[in-house]
């Protein structure tokens, strides 16, 4: 009997560490203990605000835990900055929100903070309700962001599964350091706006080891982003990766030391996309490598737009202003859905330039792509010069 109640004792000491890996310093605040009530729709928001507050005031290390079950939670705002010089969020359960967030801009935002982890868990903001209210055209709210990060450092966030979201599943505004990797990002192709990761204002960034599947871009890398890095991606389907879209106005952050490597997109409507709108614009866009990306049935899979309007509404008659330049292409295979596998639709004004290609193989129908290039000045890999415009193969020598 004691040698029974010593192996129960060490399993569950097994299965602390596992779930709470810090110290054994840490103080865990389970929301269960602030009245959380999972699986029969009671509202928990108040259980998790109490739960965080205390976790988040803390000067120990601290742990606000969300047990197995399904939580529904309204928007709700997750504020520092703590004592703590780190806080953990555990979540073993579902959160699950109401059909009435769509008034509010954000679901479930984290907000001024320094050392924050977030580990697995699910977020279903059961999205479906207002997509259709979106697709008839009749009056609607805003729509949220099903998972919000402003003004937070030195971050962590792994594991999380995001179903079904109004809006973006993620979004990522005047950060450092933030690290995101293994998460999952789940809405239908016809899924309206649906990004997966939006980044704007934001430093140091890091997007690893993850599946995005949504009806718009997987990742939109938006102005004053800094020092991205993207790696071990899976896209698709969706509207690609895109930089952009940019000069919505004519004063605006530039975008610069941005790297996707190691990615995959599949069934996409873009791949690598830079997409700016035809306005006056003091932006830039430079020092771009794209490495090590493969394209299975892609409609755009690498493509610089400067005449971006969508729906051609409130277009302008004007050429962009804002500056691309020193874009790599480097070890670019696999398949288009179209004939025409790369553009660079460049401004009239302020042309692109420093763009390299180099081993860029991508086929259409089991023969080389085309390529259209219009104001686009850079290198392919023979060394060949720029010229204004050209059409031709996406390989050696097609556009420069």
């Amino acid at each position: 009997m004691v040698k029974i109640i010593i192996l129960f004792s060490l399993k569950l000491v097994v299965i602390f560490l596992i779930i709470f890996p810090l110290s054994a310093n840490a103080v865990i605040y389970n929301v269960l203990n602030y009245g959380a009530e999972p699986d029969n729709g009671t509202d928990s928001t108040e259980a998790f605000l109490q739960a965080w507050s205390l976790a988040c005031s803390s000067i120990a290390p601290a742990v606000m835990w969300i047990p197995s079950g399904t939580y529904s939670v309204n928007p709700i705002a997750f504020s520092g900055p703590c004592e703590s010089a780190g806080v953990t969020v555990q979540i073993d359960g579902k959160i699950q929100a109401p059909q009435e967030i769509g008034n509010h801009g954000n679901w479930v935002l984290f907000e001024d903070i320094n050392g924050l982890t977030i580990n697995g868990g699910i977020l279903d903001a059961r999205g479906s309700q207002f997509w259709d209210c979106k697709r008839s055209g009749a009056y609607c709210p805003e729509g949220a962001t099903s998972l919000s990060f402003n003004n937070v450092e030195n971050g962590t966030v792994s594991g999380i599964v995001s179903v079904d979201s109004q809006r973006a599943h993620m979004a990522i505004n005047d950060c450092k350091s933030l690290f995101i990797t293994n998460v999952t990002l789940i809405a239908p192709r016809q899924s309206p706006n649906t990004d997966g990761i939006d980044i704007q204002s934001s430093t140091g960034i890091k997007i690893l080891d993850s599946s995005i599947k949504t009806g718009d871009d997987c990742i939109a890398i938006g102005p004053g982003t800094n020092n991205l890095l993207v790696q071990g991606v899976a896209c698709g389907p969706g509207h690609g990766i895109s930089i952009g879209s940019l000069a919505r106005s004519p004063y605006e952050a530039g975008v610069q030391g941005i790297t996707v490597t190691d990615v995959t997109f599949t069934g996409s409507e873009n791949g690598l996309r830079i997409k700016t709108w035809p306005k006056p614009s003091d932006g830039f866009v430079r020092n771009v490598l794209y490495q090590n990306i493969v394209m299975n049935n892609v409609r755009n899979p690498v493509i610089i737009d400067q005449n971006y309007c969508p729906g051609s509404k409130g277009c302008s008659d004007q050429s962009s202003g804002l500056k691309i330049s020193g874009v790599t292409y480097l070890n670019v295979s696999g398949t288009s859905a179209t004939a025409i596998a790369v553009t660079f639709d460049c401004s009239a004004t302020t042309p692109c330039d420093g763009i390299k290609l180099e081993n860029v193989n991508l086929t259409y129908l089991e023969q080389p792509a085309k390529s259209f290039c219009f104001s686009a000045f850079g290198t392919s890999s023979v060394g060949q010069l720029g010229t204004w415009s050209s059409v031709g193969q996406p390989s050696a020598g097609s556009c420069f």
